[in-house]
């Protein structure tokens, strides 16, 4: 399926795809200044995107026969709203190949995705800084959702609290 220009190409990956997936997601730590904190591996996605069981979904995008970017998506839960909704983990476009609509047009079929899955929702995080991505996402209508404060676990906390120790020695 084609978006936006003519030349763009937006199509689910491949298990070929996983070298370049995690490419992407190098880039995009740098990016985020956060290359540090990468601790996937080929092995890692190939199990999480391919193997048995896997929840998470890949799409990668192309201008014509470049690979550019990719996109990382699953579908969540809303009670609220009693029906699924899709969110978008990770988005990523080269910034060879940005301002030229790739970005859109990964948002706009992932849109079709949410609508054609009857999804409620869909949404995605970004960082206060990251202007150009918010200038994106509001040229589309989406609305940041500043009541909402989004908590994390990870690492030894994580795992004490699911010892059930005291995690905050671990935060």
């Amino acid at each position: 399926m084609s978006d936006s220009s003519p030349a763009l190409h937006i199509r689910p990956a491949t298990v070929a795809d996983v070298p370049k997936i995690l490419r992407f997601i190098k880039e995009l730590a740098v990016f985020e200044k956060a290359e540090h904190e990468v601790i996937a591996t080929e092995a890692s996605l190939h199990a999480s995107l391919f193997g048995e069981g896997a929840r998470a979904h890949a799409l990668v995008c192309s201008d014509g026969d470049v690979d550019i970017g990719f996109a990382v998506y699953f579908f969540n839960y809303s009670t609220w709203q009693g029906r699924q909704g899709l969110y978008l983990e990770d988005l990523y476009i080269s910034p060879a190949h940005r301002n030229k609509g790739a970005g859109k047009a990964v948002l706009q079929h992932l849109a079709r995705l949410a609508v054609a899955g009857n999804c409620g929702r869909f949404e995605w995080s970004v960082l206060d800084w990251n202007e150009p991505a918010i200038a994106l996402y509001r040229s589309v209508g989406a609305v940041a959702m500043e009541e909402w404060i989004r908590y994390r676990l990870t690492g030894e906390a994580l795992a004490k609290f699911a010892r059930g120790e005291d995690a905050r020695a671990a935060a």
